[in-house]
């Protein structure tokens, strides 16, 4: 319990100031076009494109790892749904001439220094057991649903709040896989960031379509 409280704490996204960056007008020839203006971000919407990236990659990272150690397939199929992820908020901090955090993107490694200590943190408790990794994937959607709600909160941009909404419901469809795995293996799942009642109607509702990212309902597993 110490440990996913500290896990939780840890990955509250917080926002610094700093100055928001807009994506250059269009090169204008023969055949000229209006310039387009990109509406200015706030520094929290900013900082939060910047952590919302590298969080999706600390999924695909500690999915791809996690993979290796276990081979379940439930990681290997979720780890290629968070690279879409990580793509998607890429093309929004393109969008808006914000610089991408990334600037390796090896499994592991983060220009967010609380990320990477999660990192390791997630993968040392998830090469425990089966359980332990089911577990830190739950977690992991879990955190993801509740930060992206904060994200869409704090944005004035539809097409970042589209993106966000995106995710989630990916998000809340690989929260379902792993859930599913973890009851299948006889042991019924205790929420560990969101409210109970929260995380049940997720699990207990459909396997949602058209989204960013698969998953599968209670005791189905896979994407």
């Amino acid at each position: 319990m110490k440990f996913r409280k500290a896990l939780i704490a840890a990955l509250i996204v917080s926002a610094s100031a700093g100055l928001a960056m807009t994506q250059p007008a269009l090169a204008k020839g023969n055949n000229r076009q209006p310039a387009v203006s990109v509406q200015a971000l706030s520094s929290v919407e900013t900082e939060t494109l910047k952590f919302m990236r590298e969080e999706e990659k600390l999924a695909r990272d500690v999915y791809i790892t996690l993979y290796y150690q276990w081979k379940l397939p439930v990681f290997n199929n979720i780890s290629g749904s968070e690279q879409q992820h990580t793509d998607r908020v890429k093309m929004l901090l393109q969008t808006y001439g914000v610089a991408d955090p990334v600037v390796d993107d090896s499994v592991g490694v983060f220009a967010n220094a609380t990320l990477g200590g999660l990192y390791t943190q997630l993968v040392t408790q998830g090469q425990k057991s089966v359980l332990d990794a089911l577990y830190v994937g739950a977690f992991i959607e879990e955190t993801d649903i509740a930060d992206l709600q904060k994200a869409i909160s704090d944005t004035t941009h539809p097409d970042i709040a589209n993106v966000y909404s995106n995710l989630m419901q990916g998000s809340r469809n690989h929260l379902r896989a792993f859930v599913g795995q973890i009851e299948s293996l006889g042991v019924n799942y205790v929420a560990q960031a969101l409210p109970q009642a929260e995380v049940d109607a997720i699990v207990d509702s459909p396997r949602e379509r058209g989204g960013a990212g698969g998953g599968a309902g209670r005791g189905k597993g896979g994407r």
